[in-house]
């Protein structure tokens, strides 16, 4: 059997859930017996336009028959137009494209370091903000201030500080003018969806410009009209000086990228580089996602979608004991359970309904953004009818 196939030969970094998925249409996905879930996860924020989308399909199958891939040795039409977008809708200068949410937060880092250096050589302390989640290459891990994480690969790279999310006079004490950047997300979604605070987050882009450090804003789930806006920061009145995005940027294609300020674009050749990332056939998904959002409305749709979403979500939450909060932002919605959320999850499984969790006790909703009124409906329909066996 396949399953039995895979613990022989793949390596064992995942519990997995019991179900074999095999192909996938719209917000429905099917698995290896043709079994339909709705799909409220979009594979952790990535499948942002559903599955078999017709004007992805046609893009994507127009650039197989010309090239694959060729090397960053070479211009190439797809990259270059794919970053004069980003440019365009995001108001940022300049984007490195690399091939994941890790990825882009490694490059991200050091080009902190390096702003930081070219002022002093001490510039080089990393802030980054408990229960976050940044990735799992060493630089990325080390700024992923949790210790389940990190603890079985220490020794971390060194010259990072860890301060409390949400608490300004935390960071006040620690920031100095040898700090480099400071790297955080305005939704932590891993941890279990929650939200910084708008004061708090304008607090630290003032201490980042007094003491002449980056601001990063880590948008690789948040990021690329997740929550109702091309990212997320921008509801947030903030203007960080990096972004960093990734997941749903590729629509199922593996993708990150890093956007700059001119004040960050530091990078010269030879300092970085990736064999495939802004490769042909990520960048011709990205230039879809990116037109379906800012050119055909999908970000009006969001909103109105995910304010939909978190109203039933709280209608449930007013009739069911177990849910026990409701938070997030346009189709980053997170419900926070009295009961262990795998429990839950699984029993959706069985129901035909697909969600991911966050930390012990949260359901994650990260739907495609092209989902109806009638999937959230059903959604919340499916997951009342799981909650109710725990009553």
């Amino acid at each position: 059997m396949l399953k039995d196939l895979e613990s022989q030969h793949v390596m064992h970094t995942y519990n997995r859930f019991d179900v074999v998925l095999d192909r996938g249409e719209g917000c429905y996905i099917y698995d290896n017996y043709g079994k339909k879930y709705l799909d409220m996860g979009s594979g952790i924020a990535v499948n942002s336009l559903g599955y078999s989308h017709p004007k992805l399909m046609k893009s994507l199958e127009g650039q197989l028959h010309k090239l694959m891939h060729t090397s960053n040795l070479y211009y190439t039409k797809p990259q270059i137009e794919t970053a004069a977008l980003l440019a365009k809708y995001s108001g940022f200068k300049k984007v490195f494209f690399c091939n994941s949410g890790t990825e882009a937060n490694e490059a991200a880092i050091k080009i902190a370091r390096k702003h930081g250096v070219s002022q002093s050589p001490t510039k080089t302390q990393m802030i980054s903000m408990t229960g976050g989640f940044h990735g799992r290459t060493y630089g990325a891990l080390t700024a992923t201030a949790q210790e389940k994480y990190q603890a079985p690969f220490k020794p971390m790279v060194p010259g990072f500080n860890y301060v409390e999310y949400n608490n300004i006079q935390q960071l006040k004490q620690v920031i100095t003018h040898d700090t480099c950047g400071v790297i955080l997300e305005v939704i932590q979604g891993e941890s279990g969806i929650h939200v910084a605070d708008k004061c708090y987050l304008q607090e630290v882009m003032k201490l980042c410009h007094d003491y002449n450090a980056l601001l990063i804003i880590d948008e690789v789930q948040t990021g690329v009209g997740r929550t109702g806006s091309l990212f997320a920061y921008s509801q947030f009145d903030i203007e960080p000086d990096v972004i960093t995005t990734a997941k749903g940027l590729g629509a199922g294609l593996p993708i990150g990228a890093v956007l700059v300020k001119e004040k960050a674009d530091v990078l010269v050749p030879g300092d970085h580089g990736t064999t495939f990332g802004g490769n042909l056939m990520a960048t011709t998904a990205a230039q879809v996602v990116i037109g379906e959002l800012c050119e055909n409305n999908l970000l009006q749709h969001v909103q109105e979608i995910g304010n939909y979403l978190k109203e039933k979500l709280e209608c449930l939450k007013k009739r069911k004991n177990e849910v026990v909060d409701v938070r997030g932002m346009g189709l980053m919605i997170g419900i926070e359970l009295s009961i262990p959320a795998r429990h839950v999850i699984n029993q959706c499984i069985e129901e035909g309904l697909l969600v991911i969790g966050a930390g012990e006790n949260v359901i994650r909703f990260l739907p495609p953004l092209i989902i109806e009124k009638q999937h959230v409906d059903e959604a919340v329909t499916l997951l009342e009818k799981v909650i109710e066996q725990y009553s």
